[in-house]
This record gives C-alpha cells, sequence and structure tokens, in this order.
C-alpha cells in the first residue's frame, strides 16, 4: 500500500491516479470477497492493537480524511473502524468556523480536537479545509494560503514530536463516480438527508478542487505526516487499503502489553 503514499514536494497529477485502482485484487465477485475477508482481519488486529494504545497511554494515532463530497469518508470510518472501541476512538468534523473561532487563527479550533495519548482521533474534514475551499473559492490570497501551509506544516510537526502518529488520505475518486453516487442519493429516500444543492455547486469547481489538492498533498506531505492517495471508486478495495495502512501505523509503533502492578501474585491471588 505504500506505492498510495505522496512524496514531499513531488509534482503531483491526480489524472495520472487511476481511482479505479484494485491493486492484486480483480474487479470481480472472488476479488472483492477475498479483499473483504482480508479487510475483516485488519480490522480485528485493529482493534487488539487499539487496547494496546489505549493501554500503554503513551502514544496516539491521528487520521485524516479528505476528498470530494460523496468519496466515501464516513462510509471509511463505519467500515475500518468497526472494530475499535468507542472508548479509546474520537471522530471530529470540522465545518464552517463559527464566529468564536473565526475570532482565533484557524488552527485554534483544530488542536482542541487533537487525540489525548492513547487515543485515536478522526478528523472527517479537516483543518486542510482552510487551504482547500478557501483557496479554490478565493476567499484568502496565495500569500495567505502559502502561509498557512508552512504553518499546518510546523503544527503538524509539532504533533510528530509530542508522540502523535499521523496518517492523512486523500479518498481519490472520478468524476463520474462521484455523478453516481450523487444520484443514487437522490433515488434513495433514505439517502436524501445526505443531498445539499451545495454539492452540486462544488461539483462544478472539480478542475480548480483537483489543482487544489495536488498543490497541498504535494506540499504537506512528509515521513512524519505522510498523504496517501486511495483509489476509491470501489468502496470495498478503499476500505482494505486505509485499514492496513492504519494497522502498519499501529505496529510500527511496537506498544507492548503494559505490565502489570507490582507485588500482586497473580498465582496465589484469590477473590472471594
Amino acid at each position: 500500500m505504500k506505492k498510495y503514499r505522496v512524496k514531499p514536494n513531488s509534482q503531483l497529477n491526480l489524472d495520472r491516479c487511476d481511482p479505479d485502482d484494485t491493486g492484486d485484487y480483480k474487479n470481480t465477485d472472488q476479488g472483492k470477497e477475498k479483499a473483504k475477508a482480508i479487510t475483516t482481519e485488519l480490522t480485528g488486529r485493529l482493534g487488539e492493537l487499539q487496547e494496546r494504545l489505549y493501554a500503554n497511554g503513551t502514544r496516539s494515532l491521528l487520521l485524516v480524511l479528505q476528498g470530494m463530497d460523496s468519496s466515501g469518508k464516513d462510509g471509511t470510518i463505519k467500515h475500518v473502524m468497526s472494530g475499535v472501541n468507542p472508548q479509546g476512538c474520537k471522530v471530529a468534523t470540522f465545518k464552517t468556523p463559527s464566529d468564536s473561532e473565526l475570532a482565533h487563527d484557524f488552527l485554534w479550533r483544530v488542536h482542541h480536537e487533537v487525540p489525548a495519548k492513547g487515543q485515536i482521533g478522526i478528523f472527517n474534514r479537516s483543518h486542510y479545509e482552510d487551504v482547500l475551499i478557501t483557496r479554490v473559492h478565493k476567499m484568502i490570497s496565495v500569500k495567505v494560503a502559502a502561509q498557512r501551509l508552512n504553518q499546518i506544516k510546523e503544527f503538524e510537526e509539532l504533533l510528530a514530536e509530542n508522540g502523535t502518529a499521523i496518517l492523512k488520505f486523500f479518498l481519490h475518486i472520478s468524476k463520474d463516480e462521484q455523478k453516481e453516487r450523487l444520484e443514487a442519493r437522490i433515488r434513495d429516500p433514505e439517502k436524501r438527508w445526505k443531498f445539499s444543492e451545495g454539492d452540486l455547486e462544488e461539483r462544478k469547481l472539480w478542475a480548480d478542487y483537483m489543482t487544489a489538492f495536488e498543490e497541498v498533498l504535494s506540499a504537506t506531505s512528509a515521513d512524519h505526516a505522510p498523504w496517501y492517495i486511495v483509489p476509491a471508486n470501489r468502496k470495498w478495495y478503499r476500505n482494505l487499503v486505509v485499514a492496513d495502512l492504519v494497522v502498519d501505523a499501529l505496529e510500527d509503533m511496537k506498544l507492548k502489553t503494559p505490565p502489570p502492578p507490582e507485588g500482586v501474585n497473580f498465582d496465589t491471588l484469590k477473590i472471594v
């Protein structure tokens, strides 16, 4: 899965990244079932590693999910984190800033949501909205955008130096796939609550968003906070890629089960 990692300061072209890619798994019933079975194993392993992370209380993990509307951020969280204990996991969503948040620097509200030691934090959209939607809609200047990118890099470096592992996922879907998903929302009464006419307006700016994502991903991917371009047209493969990378990050921490309390002889201990 490391092939989806964005090299820092690379010349990125999302047109060359295939959102239909399914790696070593063919887009057949057999291929899907094999991938889903492995994903199930990975989510089980993720649950074990998350318990160890929680028990140690020395490290934390931050997962950042970005992508166009209907790219599958909610679905990724639902499936990949299905085996995680909710006590050790927190999801934060960053919508339009409130008046109070606007009265502070743009990272003020973000730092408050960073996972504590022992926790997994998930950003469903994130601080990157402040260099994506604001840039596309020309709400900030090129100069301010550059300043914010530098501030984001320094912010993430601060988190990493204090024990937070960071993984950032760009869920890459095609414009045609987005069209199908938006149409599915319209047709299904149970999914219409997800639909917003604003999604259609943002869709008109697809090319601008792709350019903005290319610049942001290239500028802010780093060894301590890498970006991964996840092929997301096939939901089953998207889940596999993300689950594999999350498990890999937790295993890299090499956390062990904490020792039992000192002075307790468990061989002779009796509970009455």
